[in-house]
């Protein structure tokens, strides 16, 4: 990061290639497809809390309660942008990302190293998720753009979790899961680059189809804790 010079936000970023409104909702198809965020969220806390898993690790609760109330606030936030995207509006939309982000990383640290290092980490990890926005927003505000901290948040975990499962193993089986999940996450950034040339091929933007691809990573990690099993 400290090679690295401060990356500042591109407003082009906010020029979606769908754009068109339907039923008086501007850029309709960006905002409809956060619903799944907000209805899986509410689900896996429903589901969590009034059922026992095996594929849960009952000590980590709290960052499973943090995940899925972060996949609400996602919807909610990333909906709330897609009305009027602008620097001030995304704000909304990565401060839960980096909840959800850093609470999956957490429950990551406790299946292959700790659970009792995993829930001393929960918060200062979601505290470091939140400050990485709070920061790159005040450096926008001075006219000093600096994205570098909520890019370590975003891709950092991803690059580590696939490590701690080679290095360190899990404590639970079908490590095959997880590796689906990030690959949901990584189709969802290809979609979300090629958002206009998707858009122009088929007539659904990149970017709605980001949503639904990030969507289906989060549902499959609610399906896999009826499926994965405590490994002696």
């Amino acid at each position: 990061m400290i090679l690295v010079p401060p990356i500042p936000q591109d407003l082009e970023f906010h020029n979606f290639a769908d754009q068109s409104e339907f039923l008086s909702i501007p850029n309709f198809w960006n905002v409809i497809t956060n619903i799944p965020f907000i209805f899986l969220g509410f689900l896996g806390l429903f589901q969590i809390s009034g059922k026992e898993f095996s594929g849960i690790l009952i000590k980590l609760i709290n960052a499973y309660r943090m995940f899925f109330l972060g996949l609400i606030l996602i919807g909610l936030g990333s909906g709330y942008y897609h009305l009027d995207p602008s620097n001030a509006s995304l704000v909304w939309d990565r401060m839960p990302i980096t909840l959800s982000f850093m609470a999956f990383f957490a429950i990551s640290l406790g299946e292959s190293i700790s659970t009792d290092i995993a829930s001393k980490l929960l918060f200062p990890l979601i505290l470091i998720g939140i400050l990485s926005v709070v920061y790159w927003d005040f450096t926008e505000s001075i006219g000093e753009g600096d994205l570098r901290i909520y890019a370590i948040v975003q891709f950092l975990p991803i690059l580590l979790i696939p490590l701690l499962l080679l290095i360190y193993g899990s404590s639970l089986s079908g490590r095959g899961w997880i590796f689906a999940i990030i690959a949901c996450y990584g189709c969802a950034k290809v979609a979300e680059i090629f958002d206009d040339q998707i858009y122009q091929s088929i007539g659904f933007s990149g970017h709605s189809l980001k949503h639904l691809a990030a969507a289906y990573g989060a549902y499959l990690f609610l399906v896999s804790f009826r499926f994965r099993k405590p490994l002696s």
